[in-house]
């Protein structure tokens, strides 16, 4: 008998894939250009609502082409098959593994922190790499047994990151004795840092950090009565993880100086050192640590069913296809994690961020066009879900992305030249892959 994720694992799944690396770590970037807390915020506000409008236009798409491997689905069934081989060559390459490897090494980043506060440098750069490693290889060793074993670990250890982080979130608030001078209402002023390219560019930090809202349309075969349970999924986790991303940015302005976050990755730890003292960001880092174990382990379970899905459908690829006596990806898996561990071995932090960031935005932003391309070319579709208040979600998303994107393409084009290479690649292995296909029947 096929078992399957149960709603309230997808909804983990969903919260654990989106907190990660980006609210723990962007905020210092975005300080090296923003200064004005009500933009900061601000920031996160809109990024909350990009992904609302996205989460409600995927459930729309989810309900109506029930099929995993999300983009890869959506993009191939709107446009053609080589849409959707991209966005799959795109999502297994960077849109999982490079966010499995920025949440690792941050880690390593905060664990090395709390447990070698004084090494050198040499030896912190060891250590973090090393513990990035051990926890991609243990978690594919857990996520290529049992769907019950692995959902369970997936929603106890996202069940303790949401707890924690009120918990410290309040604690903060509750401890520091004096707060910093930052408003996080409007200023004089601040309207220009909205609409600075600055504003933009930071954007892609924060969409980076929102990234996974859309994760459950990965598993679409897996979950219960997905038709049904996608949509709320969808909704409750992408507008509960804003809320909670608000609430810990408020926490990080309001106690911490921002001179002593800019440009800085451990934002969590130097806020809980101010805050805390040395021993309570020691204790604080571990547990921030910890929680990243939950966002690597819901990319390691959504990102390979996109691999299971192009083996499904190319035979050249079949061998991705293959699972264990459970339903488990276990080809995918071993695959995602071998090319996360690469990126943990040879790439920085930031240009993976913000390469990863945009490319991710750009397959979302074709799927949402293509909702409006599938109600006027098949209006008689059976749609049970659909988007409250159309259009005007999926054009907001659309209008913010594509605002986001011309100012990163202005800002980074260095990333958005290896975006398009790396997209370039994909059509030809498509193209490859189909003529050994067609010469093989």
């Amino acid at each position: 008998m096929k078992t399957y994720f149960s709603p309230g694992t997808a909804l983990a799944i969903v919260i654990a894939n989106m907190i990660g690396t980006g609210v723990f770590t962007s905020l210092g970037f975005q300080l090296a250009t923003l200064q004005s807390g009500f933009a900061l915020i601000m920031l996160w506000v809109v990024g909350g609502v990009i992904a609302v409008c996205g989460a409600l236009s995927y459930a729309e798409l989810g309900a109506a082409l029930p099929r995993s491997g999300g983009e890869y689905n959506f993009l191939g069934r709107i446009y053609h098959p080589s849409a959707g081989f991209v966005s799959g060559w795109v999502s297994s390459t960077i849109g999982f593994s490079a966010p499995v490897a920025l949440a690792a090494m941050t880690f390593g980043a905060y664990t090395t922190s709390s447990i070698l506060p004084d090494a050198s440098e040499t030896v912190r750069a060891w250590t973090e790499r090393g513990l990035a490693v051990g926890l991609i290889i243990s978690l594919t060793l857990i996520h290529t047994r049992k769907r019950l074993t692995s959902g369970r670990f997936q929603s106890l250890f996202t069940a303790i990151k949401v707890a924690v982080i009120l918990v410290v979130s309040v604690a903060g608030l509750a401890l520091v004795s004096e707060y910093q001078p930052v408003s996080l209402l409007p200023r004089p002023g601040d309207s220009a840092a909205l609409t600075s390219s600055a504003f933009a560019v930071s954007l892609i930090y924060v969409s980076y950090a929102y990234t996974g809202w859309n994760v459950a349309t990965y598993l679409t075969d897996e979950l219960e009565r997905p038709q049904r349970s996608l949509p709320r999924v969808l909704f409750v986790g992408a507008f509960g993880v804003m809320l909670l991303y608000i609430l810990l940015n408020a926490v990080f302005l309001l106690t911490t100086p921002m001179e002593k976050m800019v440009g800085e990755v451990e934002v969590g730890v130097i806020a809980a050192r101010h805050v805390f003292g040395q021993m309570g960001a020691l204790f604080t880092g571990a547990i921030l640590g910890v929680l990243l174990i939950s966002t690597v382990s819901a990319m390691t379970i959504a990102g390979p069913r996109v691999l299971q899905m192009v083996g499904q459908d190319i035979k050249a690829f079949r061998f991705l296809a293959t699972t264990n006596s459970d339903g488990m990806p276990t080809t995918g898996v071993l695959v995602q994690s071998g090319l996360a561990l690469l990126f943990v071995l040879t790439a920085t932090f930031d240009q993976v961020l913000v390469f990863a960031g945009f490319t991710l935005a750009l397959n979302s932003l074709l799927a949402v066009a293509g909702l409006f391309v599938l109600r006027l070319r098949e209006p008689e579709l059976a749609r049970p879900f659909r988007v409250p208040l159309f259009p005007f979600p999926p054009l907001i998303y659309l209008v913010l992305t594509i605002w986001t994107l011309v100012y990163v393409a202005i800002e980074r084009p260095q990333e958005v030249a290896v975006s398009a290479v790396l997209i370039g690649l994909g059509v030809a292995i498509y193209l490859i892959s189909r003529d050994r296909s067609a010469d093989s029947r």
